[in-house]
């Protein structure tokens, strides 16, 4: 039987929440880690919709190429700081929704985000920006996204 210190450095790898939050989580879920999962991905969506309303006037520009050369996509993701742009955790954020894009072709935002990401289909997009909220305590938000195929 895992020890509680497993229990939450395995939901801090998997969520990069802070302790405090993941034991309260732990304690809260009678120390079941799949019901502190779910209510730590339930704190993931709430911070979020705390987090919307604020404005996001940094962010970078990330570009994707398949490695068979053919297909390609360039996104805009958007934060609140450029603190928070330089982050490496926002830079991965940034390519695999680009990959996600070459990959998956979306036709709008609105189906992007609502499609189950390619590196892990028990969430979608939108989750997984909403679990980066979580992480870094800013708003993030997709802008702008292109493809390019020959």
């Amino acid at each position: 039987m895992a020890t509680e210190i497993e229990k939450i450095k395995s939901l801090r790898d998997s969520t990069g929440l802070s302790f405090n939050e993941i034991k309260k989580s732990l304690i809260e879920a009678g120390g079941e880690v799949a019901k502190a999962a779910e209510a730590l991905k339930n704190l993931g969506f709430s911070m979020a919709a705390k987090k919307s309303s604020r404005e996001v006037k940094e962010g970078i520009v990330e570009a994707y190429i398949h490695s068979n050369r053919k297909v390609g996509s360039m996104i805009e993701l958007l934060c609140e700081t450029d603190f928070v742009a330089r982050n490496m955790e926002f830079q991965k954020l940034a390519h695999d929704i680009a990959m996600h894009v070459a990959a998956m072709r979306p036709g709008d935002a609105k189906e992007l985000l609502g499609q189950p990401f390619i590196k892990d289909q028990d969430v979608t997009v939108q989750e997984l920006i909403n679990q980066y909220i979580a992480k870094l305590g800013e708003n993030i938000q997709l802008g702008e996204f292109n493809i390019l195929e020959i």
